[in-house]
């Protein structure tokens, strides 16, 4: 086994549209894996690519192709910005995610935009990026991807759950990791907290002076969705064909659905915490929606627990380091158990400067 200190520059852009996470790391093997988080931060989207991002499922190929190369540029020029201004000298390679474009595991397909040589030739670094094509080639979902870290850098938790566009979890069954989409969460909160002009709902203090709708309430939790076996995994797509339509024949008031939205998601996500005196770690922006934290306190028998902010900000830009860390090792970063993939793999591309 090879034992070295990597130091990782991981870059991660998720669904709810909160910027960039750039993080710079220590990662550690002796006879299990350490981490240490050095430097961080979260690159703002100006409201032009907030904008583009949000409708990425409408573009034609050509356009979307263009759409890559231009955020492929914008990653490489913000990662330099993040190594010049943090003055970082010791970098073995950047790990990055990119951004989702398209998900559609079924029809054989995952699109990450900004996994581009450019982002290698601009910072003149090796770069280890597109962490979902494979899986899908071999079956999988693609996604998630994070457990393999929630399995390496937190065992000691019995359940991750990780609050973001979508509310996802992992944990250890019969010492096999098993990882799905648990349901839609910040991505339809934002969506309807920016009608009320906000890019989101303070400590779910706008959701907390609602009224839940009871019959949307039993149409959200009666979703097709909700039966399904795991490994299985959401996408923006199946939010804007499924779920928003839905929402949008009740004609609520913004803060109806958001109380609703948050009662469905506590209810989804409480059911699968089924381990008495368990501990939950819950990391995403969703951590600091109190309203939600506290609706799902309320319905779960398990004990939660909320790190220190860099982890829940940053957990999972971390683990995308891992798993570069990993793939340059050679080692397994996707696991079968958690995406249906016919086979454990090593997933992932790296561009040579």
């Amino acid at each position: 086994m090879l034992t070295r200190n990597y130091n990782v520059v991981s870059v991660m852009s998720g669904t709810s549209l909160d910027g960039i996470d750039v993080l710079y790391s220590k990662y550690v093997y002796t006879n299990r894996w350490k981490f240490e988080i050095l430097k961080f931060e979260t690159i703002s989207y100006s409201e032009e690519w907030k904008q583009i991002l949000k409708t990425l499922t409408q573009f034609s190929k050509s356009d979307l192709k263009q759409v890559d190369n231009d955020y492929s540029k914008l990653l490489a020029s913000e990662i330099s910005t993040f190594i010049r201004s943090n003055n970082i000298q010791d970098i073995d390679f950047v790990a990055s995610h990119g951004h989702t474009a398209l998900h559609n595991p079924k029809e054989g397909y995952t699109y990450q935009i900004g996994n581009q040589q450019i982002l290698a030739d601009v910072l003149k670094l090796k770069i280890i990026c597109d962490f979902r094509v494979q899986d899908v080639q071999l079956g999988g979902q693609g996604a998630p991807l994070v457990p393999i870290g929630d399995k390496l850098l937190f065992s000691d938790y019995h359940y991750c759950i990780n609050l973001g566009g979508f509310a996802n979890i992992s944990f250890e069954n019969n010492n096999q990791r098993i990882a799905f989409d648990i349901c839609p969460i910040n991505i339809i909160l934002n969506y309807y907290v920016a009608k009320l002009g906000f890019d989101y709902d303070d400590k779910g203090n706008i959701a907390k002076s609602g009224t839940v709708n009871n019959t949307l309430l039993e149409e959200l939790d009666n979703l097709e969705f909700y039966n399904l076996k795991a490994p299985k995994s959401l996408s923006l797509e199946w939010v804007e064909n499924v779920v928003f339509p839905i929402i949008e024949s009740y004609n609520l008031e913004v803060k109806d659905i958001l109380k609703t939205v948050v009662e469905h998601a506590a209810i989804q996500i409480a059911k699968c915490l089924n381990l008495k005196q368990s501990k939950v770690l819950i990391t995403g922006g969703g951590a600091y929606n109190l309203f939600l934290i506290e609706r799902l306190s309320t319905l779960s028998i398990t004990t939660i627990i909320i790190p220190n902010s860099t982890i829940v900000e940053y957990k999972e830009a971390l683990i995308f380091g891992l798993l570069g860390v990993l793939k340059y090792r050679n080692e397994v970063n996707c696991l079968m158990s958690v995406t249906g993939a016919s086979k454990n793999h090593s997933s992932g591309q790296i561009f040579y400067p």
